[in-house]
């Protein structure tokens, strides 16, 4: 028998008795509790059930579970205090546990690129927004919900596309996904069969989404003004994935001359996904707004909180032009059917209270700063290193001169317990990159980005 708790107060706890069985059932108790124990199941200081809660759950005497309670006791393995209950004692037993032994730290300092400040993420007001929006929303909205997400969260974010990013954000085209990764995921799953363009170099994880979906994605140079349009109409896709805003890796703007250009390009009947992903950091001037609101017919918008909030959330999105909300809403039906309630609720709240947004001018401040340090540190220990792109983003991207051993570099970069990350992954023959490193400043402070930038340049030396 499996003890199912009948009762409202108490811990529940699984335990197997066999009235079949030729042992006593206190026996049987007592060795499914000490086995618990010893396995870890039941860790230190965990409180049991009572004597009258258990027998209730089992169906059996109180009697028998005090004696079973009893034995464990003199053996050590239950701690019984009047006015506490009774807890699991501490005794020599494996846990399995997977946090009871956190691994060590390998790094000291992390440059790895694509993180915000971790420990700046707005508990509170996140938790303010959640209780809110707990508060308001109605019971059914806990069931399953259409894939395209709730509809007061796709208000509260199209409203804010509208305001932030020139987004033409209508609510019904609007399909929340758990990332920018999954959004890739979904539109290579309906994109099937077509021919995909993509930035070379570019973000090295959507190249292998795209691969995994089927698609071998067509590489498309990019220079100091961005995307090379000319080269992509030259290649014969019918659509391309690309980050105007802000090319990743390597920092720069689609010049305007080259926005004009792929709009005509998206309006012979092709396709542009923009990847906006970190188009809220902008330090030296306004953000260029979207591809999108200039042809929203024939561009997919992209975004996510991952650079904003934490990528750990798993909330992204996608604007979709009309003919491709079914087909996608279709994709993310049969994916998850549906990204966390919880999430969107909170997120909702969070945009429609300006919370978001205060989050934001906090955040611009503060990487501003920093990568204004890391900037004043690289100009002092490694003048020999080139920085790209523009003033924007959470990561900024260096070259060093052609033949230069980066491979050697980061290896003892890292044996100083400095972690740095190769810019040759991001190109689509990585043995044709030229030497370069991409550098995460976000999620780091001042003092360890200029110690960090000094162990590089002793890794150097």
């Amino acid at each position: 028998m499996i003890a199912i708790s009948g009762t409202t107060s108490g811990p529940e706890l699984l335990v197997e008795l066999d009235r079949a069985a030729p042992e006593p059932l206190h026996r049987q108790l007592a060795n499914g509790l000490r086995d618990a124990i010893r396995t870890g199941r039941l860790a230190p200081a965990t409180r049991l059930p009572s004597t009258r809660v258990l027998a209730a759950d089992l169906g059996v005497s109180r009697r028998l579970v005090v004696d079973a309670y009893s034995q464990l006791a003199a053996e050590g393995f239950l701690l019984s205090t009047h006015g506490s209950g009774t807890r699991v004692a501490t005794v020599d037993a494996p846990s399995t546990r997977e946090d009871a032994t956190e691994p060590a730290k390998q790094f000291d300092i992390d440059f790895a690129p694509g993180s915000p400040d971790l420990g700046s993420f707005p508990r509170h007001a996140w938790l303010r927004a959640l209780r809110q929006g707990l508060a308001e929303i109605e019971s059914q909205a806990f069931g399953y919900v259409a894939p395209q997400g709730l509809i007061s969260a796709r208000i509260a974010l199209a409203d804010y596309l509208r305001r932030t990013r020139g987004v033409l954000a209508d609510p019904q085209h609007i399909v929340l996904c758990s990332g920018a990764t999954q959004a890739v995921a979904l539109l290579a799953s309906t994109l099937a069969g077509q021919t995909v363009a993509m930035e070379d170099p570019g973000f090295w994880l959507h190249r292998m989404v795209l691969r995994h979906n089927g698609i071998e994605p067509v590489p498309v140079p990019v220079d100091d003004d961005g995307l090379d349009v000319d080269a992509l109409a030259a290649s014969g896709a019918t659509t391309v994935l690309a980050t105007p805003a802000h090319q990743s890796p390597t920092g720069v703007v689609l010049s305007a001359a080259r926005r004009t250009a792929m709009v005509q390009w998206a309006r012979a009947d092709h396709l542009v996904i923009e990847d906006d992903y970190d188009a809220e950091y902008r330090y030296d001037r306004p953000p260029v707004g979207a591809l999108q609101g200039i042809a929203p017919d024939r561009v997919v918008y992209i975004g996510s909180t991952s650079k904003t909030l934490a990528p750990g959330l798993r909330i992204g999105w996608m604007v979709l032009p009309a003919h491709l909300v079914g087909p996608v809403t279709l994709s993310k039906g049969l994916a998850d059917t549906g990204s966390s309630v919880m999430d969107q609720i909170a997120f909702a709240k969070l945009l429609a209270s300006g919370g978001y947004d205060r989050h934001l001018r906090q955040m611009r401040r503060r990487y501003l700063t920093r990568r204004n340090a890391l900037l004043r540190a690289l100009a002092r220990y490694l003048p020999e290193a080139t920085v790209l792109g523009a003033a924007a983003g959470v990561h900024l991207t260096i070259r060093f001169p052609d033949g230069f051993p980066i491979g050697e570099l980061i290896d003892r970069a890292a044996r100083r317990r400095v972690r740095v990350e190769p810019l040759a992954p991001c190109y689509a023959a990585p043995d044709t990159a030229p030497p370069g490193l991409m550098l995460g400043y976000a999620n780091l402070t001042e003092s360890q980005i200029d110690t960090g930038v000094q162990e590089l340049a002793r890794a150097m030396r």
